[in-house]
């Protein structure tokens, strides 16, 4: 009994699940989507798919990425005592891991129309490929973007039946965001990062990264702004969106001496520039 209370310790570990501000990440974005695609009123069936399918394929993707990252973990400072790293588990153990999640998530899907599943046939092979990209990819935060927002071309996709325009400009600015979150998590395994040769926002921005950051977040919640104004958005919106504002300002306090754990502080803030943009959303649409 003890043997298998200590292996389900190693595997919560290894998917996160005691660390949720991944999850979190993901789900704002993809809230947004269902809000906005749905006027205001998404089903709560779908709601429920979309959260529980969120926290499933973002714990199969750490699975994944621990496995492509055995190698190189080691030598992390924060990453050396990871499950898979340090031997508690085995490769294969993380592959079959990330598999049955994202069978799981897949099955949550069944009921909804033919372009959600293709989609997230999509988001699989992209969160599958994400850690890989750090071999060459200068900014591979972006392609987390990607992965990390692609639940919100499949949220339109479910209400909609159709991904428009404005689905794709919140994906854009979701990468945007993740360059800037990422980019502060970066920095704090910068010194480790470059020793092993693997490719970061942190690293690539060198000496502008702190400008790069803000920067990303002014895209970000500026593209964010442009699409709710189209969607006739205003006042509740744009009060959560200044709450939103004074978070990235906040950031900038925590991240300008470039200290390592004030920089990993400001990438878990993330959270609440996420919940303060869903809460405006939501508080219009329920109030208008």
């Amino acid at each position: 009994m003890n043997a298998f209370v200590t292996r389900c310790h190693w595997y919560v570990k290894l998917v996160r699940l005691d660390k949720p501000i991944g999850i979190l990440l993901l789900l704002w974005p993809t809230l947004i989507a269902l809000w906005l695609a749905s006027a205001g009123k998404p089903d709560w069936k779908l709601i429920g798919i979309f959260s529980l399918g969120t926290a499933l394929m973002r714990s199969a993707g750490c699975a994944i990425n621990d496995y492509a990252d055995r190698d190189f973990d080691k030598h992390v400072k924060r990453t050396a005592e990871r499950p898979l790293t340090s031997g508690k588990i085995s490769g294969k153990e993380a592959l079959a891991i990330a598999g049955l999640l994202a069978l799981i998530s897949f099955c949550l899907i069944l009921s909804l129309n033919t372009l959600t599943k293709q989609l997230s046939i999509i988001a699989v092979v992209i969160a599958a490929s994400y850690p890989y990209f750090k071999r060459f990819f200068a900014i591979p935060q972006a392609y987390l973007g990607i992965a990390f927002g692609f639940g919100i071309p499949m949220a339109y996709a479910a209400i909609q039946n159709t991904v428009p325009v404005s689905a794709w400009l919140l994906l854009i600015a979701n990468i945007f965001w993740a360059v800037a979150y990422d980019t502060e998590y970066a920095m704090v395994d910068r010194d480790d990062d470059l020793k092993i040769g693997i490719k970061t926002s942190a690293i690539t921005f060198g000496r502008y990264d702190i400008f790069a950051v803000m920067l990303c977040y002014g895209v970000s919640l500026g593209l964010i702004s442009l699409v709710a104004v189209q969607y006739g958005l205003r006042t509740w919106f744009f009060a959560g969106m200044a709450v939103a504002v004074i978070c990235a300002l906040y950031h900038y306090t925590l991240i300008r001496d470039r200290d390592r754990l004030r920089c990993f502080a400001a990438f878990k803030h993330n959270n609440w520039l996420g919940a303060a943009i869903f809460a405006g959303i939501a508080l219009d649409y329920a109030l208008k």
